[in-house]
């Protein structure tokens, strides 16, 4: 058996793209910080743009990735009940930061979707199918715009510091990495569970979308955020015909 060297091993694939997917939330961040250039368009059809980009990508890593993963290994009733399990448990989630008026709401809302994404990115690397590519690519242009969000949510409500933020951010990229080596060693043997853990995110993933998204998109006179999520899923599109994923 060949041992490959040390630098050559697929774990680097693994640790590399959760890595960059997770290291996309503090560039979401710093792009928060970029707002005395043009305060009011930032305030406005940016801040709206960048959001509809997120949604766009949010959208197209469940119709396009986990969705279909999914689906694929686990019987229709299996489908249901795990889909729908991740839409109610985000609502609960969100109903009980809500009532609490937690000021890391959306922070929470970044880490519920890409830890799961990071697990089952993991296991796909380890069973060597041309989607788990399109989802890491995908992960990191949904996490720039959440970066983005969480930042600005929590210097508005918390009144911590953007650099402090940020720090926070990039130590939380490394989840990822670790999320990814549990689903690589743990879950490859279990291709059903990460079908499972792929549609409660997916239900978790549409929920956010459409409850706290999608309502803050729209601008009256405005068209280029719409634009936003249409490049966001063109994002999805585009990266699974490059892989030959979609044929």
């Amino acid at each position: 058996m060949e041992i490959l060297p040390l630098w050559e091993h697929p774990l680097w694939n693994v640790v590399g793209l959760t890595l960059m997917a997770g290291l996309a939330m503090p560039l979401g961040g710093v792009l928060a910080m970029v707002e005395h250039i043009h305060n009011d368009w930032l305030e406005q059809e940016f801040r709206h743009g960048v959001m509809a980009i997120g949604a766009g990508a949010l959208l197209s890593a469940v119709a396009l990735v986990l969705v279909p993963e999914g689906r694929s290994v686990l019987s229709l009733p299996w489908v249901m009940f795990c889909f729908m399990a991740g839409g109610l448990l985000f609502m609960w989630l969100d109903r009980y930061l809500a009532a609490r008026n937690s000021e890391s709401a959306q922070l929470v809302a970044m880490l519920a979707d890409f830890v799961p994404e990071a697990l089952a990115l993991g296991a796909t690397l380890a069973s060597g199918s041309p989607a788990a590519l399109l989802l890491a690519m995908v992960m990191v242009v949904q996490n720039i715009p959440e970066g983005f969000n969480a930042c600005r949510e929590l210097s508005a409500r918390s009144g911590a510091s953007r650099p402090r933020i940020l720090i926070a951010f990039m130590l939380l990229s490394l989840l990822g990495p670790l999320a990814g080596l549990a689903g690589y060693f743990w879950l490859v043997n279990w291709p059903e569970l990460v079908g499972a853990v792929m549609l409660f995110a997916s239900g978790g993933i549409l929920y956010l979308v459409f409850q706290d998204i999608a309502p803050q998109i729209p601008l009256k006179k405005h068209w280029a955020p719409p634009m936003g999520a249409v490049a966001g899923f063109l994002v999805g599109v585009t990266g699974q015909m490059l892989i030959g994923h979609g044929g």
